[in-house]
């Protein structure tokens, strides 16, 4: 059997990850901890899926419309990002199950996709429309978020993530979907809510956020009382 090169790789051996977020407003906690996770497991592109009604948390700040362009912003010069602007489209609540079913019926049965979650989601997912059936669409990859409990909520919920964890995250490019891996990826402790706060108590948050995105903030006035 012939030795296979990178060049060789099909369209079916690429994995796409998948990044969902109210992105209110986008930052270096969703980047960097997301860029460096993609090379720990492979990833050949991140395409980041704002939300526009989200099902258990509060209403964004920004418009759907601003939340949009700072993500496009935020990574309009790192080729490993995307934005994909469908759930903004949707006037419900989005719910991940369905926005799964329809990238996987787009991008076909043998293409392995992941859906990135932090370890906050994994110890509720047994709370999500459907959550039994998601690995029926991709992987799911978790960022170990600092502080969070290991043991998950329910008999159920442990034994189902038991059953479907991977070690190895080149199991991620052997199946199109049903693995889940813990990835040991650092993460930055910065919130959407700290930059809110920062910016109506007039604060500085260059740090926190990339200068885009920064600047198309203080041009529209956002995050002002």
């Amino acid at each position: 059997m012939p030795r296979r090169t990178a060049h060789s790789l099909t369209t079916s051996e690429k994995l796409l990850a998948f990044f969902g977020g109210t992105f209110d407003p986008i930052h270096y906690g969703h980047l960097k901890p997301v860029a460096a996770l993609a090379a720990q497991a492979g990833f050949d592109q991140v395409i980041l899926l704002p939300n526009n009604v989200p099902p258990h948390r509060p209403q964004p700040e920004a418009t759907p419309q601003q939340r949009l362009h700072m993500a496009k912003l935020a990574v309009a010069d790192n080729a490993l990002f995307s934005v994909d602007p469908r759930e903004l489209a949707v006037e419900t609540p989005s719910y991940t199950i369905e926005t799964l079913a329809t990238l996987r019926k787009e991008h076909g049965d043998k293409c392995p996709l992941a859906f990135i979650i932090g370890q906050d989601s994994l110890l509720t997912l047994h709370k999500w429309h459907r959550w039994g059936s998601l690995l029926d669409f991709c992987h799911i990859v978790v960022m170990a978020r600092p502080g969070y409990q290991e043991q998950l909520d329910t008999p159920e919920l442990q034994k189902w993530y038991d059953a479907h964890r991977v070690n190895d995250a080149d199991a991620l490019k052997q199946k199109p979907a049903g693995f889940i891996y813990q990835a040991n990826t650092p993460l930055l402790d910065i919130s959407a809510t700290e930059i809110r706060e920062r910016r109506h108590a007039g604060l500085d948050c260059s740090d926190l956020l990339p200068s885009a995105v920064e600047r198309y903030i203080e041009s529209q006035g956002l995050y002002r009382e």
